[in-house]
């Protein structure tokens, strides 16, 4: 990866840190674009009832003037979320969110929409998501993939130009385990340190989460539909997935690839979607997304063509980022061994949500 969006951060501080270190070339690391703390229930701390929308505003310049390319919304009332978009959008700013369905006064991506959102994670939202029941329980139910409420939801992203973020394959951590999913194809526990693999090898196996296995197979024919209603350019790429141990974000990053094929997006179109569909979504398709003269220079070279099976992306040979080159090997080899603590009285620093 050359560029990454956290969306959402448990730590906007630290993750600021990092992202400056980068950019001084102190450290080697993907471009990092800030998107600093949840706005919403989300966020520890965050309290609807004294969250006035001029100390929402001021929040937003502040974290605007740190540098954010963008804000996340997850658990945010429909008045705090019309702020949200409209002070980000004075800054030039984008905003996405994971919304609901209007129950128990959520926000349905339709209202979002015409809010002004500029993209949605997870659920398309509309008719199809009722406001008497969560999004998630709409989801599991849904059948009809050829009725008005599909169509009309993804009509309106397609007229507004709204971005979706389906996130695939999160669905095959959680839900039914599938190997060509969930596999390890080089040894991710290796960047672990020898007590934190201990752990992570010690835990159970995750139990199958029966709404995920229900929603999988939904979720990737909905995302073709959008993709076959117009929407081929407003698909981006996401994981959902922050991780303890196990499933590191940015392998998951090619196991979201392979979902999209999965799902029936042509290989082609799914590198467009990692790529210049992203790019263009953060504000950013002038620089970033694809090889042209007078964008910045950032490319992956992979050994493999990654247009006939797009696991080929899983084997860089070199990534190249802002014209300066890098060998994979060379950098897992500077982490393995590091993350994590190093022995129990280390590990209230490393707690899930810390």
């Amino acid at each position: 990866m050359t560029t990454t969006f956290p969306a959402g951060e448990m730590d906007p501080v630290r993750m600021r840190d990092l992202r400056l270190s980068i950019e001084r070339g102190e450290r080697a690391g993907p471009r990092i674009l800030s998107s600093g703390p949840y706005f919403g229930s989300w966020r520890r701390g965050w309290d609807d009832d004294a969250m006035t929308a001029d100390s929402l505003r001021r929040e937003v310049d502040y974290w605007a003037a740190q540098g954010a390319a963008g804000f996340k919304a997850k658990g945010i009332r429909p008045e705090h979320l019309s702020v949200l978009i409209d002070q980000a959008h004075e800054h030039g700013l984008t905003v996405t969110a994971h919304l609901d369905s209007g129950f128990g006064n959520s926000v349905n991506p339709r209202d979002a929409i015409h809010m002004g959102i500029d993209r949605v994670e997870h659920f398309l939202g509309g008719d199809m998501m009722p406001s008497d029941r969560t999004a998630y329980a709409s989801l599991e139910e849904f059948d009809d993939f050829e009725g008005d409420a599909l169509r009309d939801i993804i009509d309106l992203y397609v007229s507004r130009g709204v971005n979706f973020d389906a996130t695939l394959s999160i669905y095959g951590y959680w839900g039914p385990h599938d190997p060509e999913l969930t596999e390890y194809w080089t040894d991710e526990l290796r960047f672990l340190t020898p007590y934190m693999r201990e752990v992570v090898e010690a835990r159970p196996r995750r139990p199958l989460n029966e709404s995920f296995a229900k929603m999988s197979p939904i979720k990737r024919r909905t995302l073709k539909a959008f993709y076959d209603g117009g929407g081929r350019d407003l698909i981006t790429l996401g994981t959902d997935h922050p991780s303890w141990g196990r499933y590191w974000s940015p392998f998951a990053v090619h196991r979201e690839l392979l979902a999209l094929a999965r799902a029936g997006v042509p290989p082609a179109d799914v590198f467009r979607i990692a790529t210049i569909n992203g790019a263009r979504a953060m504000g950013l398709g002038d620089e970033l997304g694809s090889i042209e003269v007078g964008k910045l220079a950032d490319l992956v070279i992979v050994r493999g063509n990654p247009l006939e099976d797009v696991r080929a992306a899983r084997d860089p040979w070199f990534v190249f980022t802002q014209g300066r080159m890098h060998a994979p090997a060379d950098l897992f080899a500077m982490v393995e061994g590091r993350i994590g603590p190093t022995d129990p009285s280390d590990e209230s620093a490393w707690k899930p949500g810390r």
